[in-house]
């Protein structure tokens, strides 16, 4: 016999993963944390398996919540496509949105293309810079949405959407030296992941000197690849070919996460509200 999986459960599954808790997931849908559980748990029920790994301090998936999550996520997008083709077929109008390089080509692209689908009649403008670029042209208001790094202490405005654990990355560990000078490749200042590897070297006293700086993210991995320093990424976003390095007695510090956040303009429109919308409902991470 065909079951169907109740769309509110998925959902309320995935708003957990992706706030982190019960209690921030009941806000987002506007339910009691105690409504929140119940149907994490008829879910379960649903399903003959644990989807989360609950403590009263950590929150994880499960292997088998792992693999629900990509399912459940696909049949609410398309679930939202739908709808959203049928309550709001007349949305149009221009949103300009600006990201770094490194996020946008990494995790947007099928965001806005399933954006593009359902609203057809939206123009969107993307803009690639660093992120101070895209900062200063937000505050200039030439930008509906931004999308920047930050280190989580700064406390700036804009909503989390990202957390990013950082790692050291280079051609391979025959080309990071043990002691002396470290040469880095990164970005110009100021930059997040260059400010994190300076002051973790400072930290332990090592010293360090730039020998290749580039706004492009494609110009730093060429730098790397061509061992001509050792550069800081987030963890995924490591492409092959690079090297992440391990302690291995190379002596480099660990390194602080950063964050992206996601900044509105003041009444940016209902088209851009949409995809800020979207992008923090596809793209927000459990941490």
């Amino acid at each position: 016999m065909i079951r169907t999986l109740d769309l509110d459960l998925l959902r309320a599954f995935v708003a957990v993963v992706e706030t982190g808790g019960f209690s921030a997931a009941g806000q987002r849908l506007l339910r009691g944390q105690s409504a929140v559980s119940l149907q994490i748990k008829r879910l379960e029920e649903q399903l003959g398996m644990q989807l989360l790994n609950r403590t009263p301090r950590h929150l994880a998936l499960t292997a088998d919540g792992e693999v629900i999550l990509t399912y459940a996520r696909r049949m609410l997008n398309l679930n939202d496509e739908l709808i959203s083709r049928v309550d709001e077929p007349e949305i149009s109008g221009l949103v300009r949105l600006g990201a770094p390089e490194d996020f946008a080509t990494s995790h947007l692209p099928k965001v806005l293309a399933r954006f593009a689908r359902t609203h057809p009649k939206v123009r969107l403008e993307i803009t690639c810079e660093l992120t101070l670029h895209v900062l200063d042209r937000f505050n200039a208001g030439g930008l509906d949405i931004a999308l920047i790094k930050r280190a989580p202490e700064t406390g700036l405005a804009g909503k989390r959407i990202w957390r990013e654990p950082l790692v050291w990355a280079a051609a391979n560990h025959a080309a990071v030296p043990t002691d002396g000078p470290l040469a880095l490749a990164t970005s110009p200042r100021p930059c997040v992941y260059r400010q994190r590897a300076t002051e973790a070297l400072d930290s332990i006293g090592r010293p360090w000197h730039v020998a290749y700086t580039c706004g492009s993210l494609a110009g730093i991995l060429a730098a790397v690849r061509a061992g001509l320093g050792v550069t800081v990424l987030p963890k995924e976003m490591v492409p092959s070919g690079i090297t992440i390095l391990d302690d291995a007695g190379l002596n480099l510090p660990g390194l602080p996460d950063t964050e992206m956040a996601l900044l509105e303009a003041p009444s940016p429109g209902i088209a851009a509200e949409r995809l800020a919308d979207v992008i923090m409902r596809e793209i927000t991470i459990i941490e």
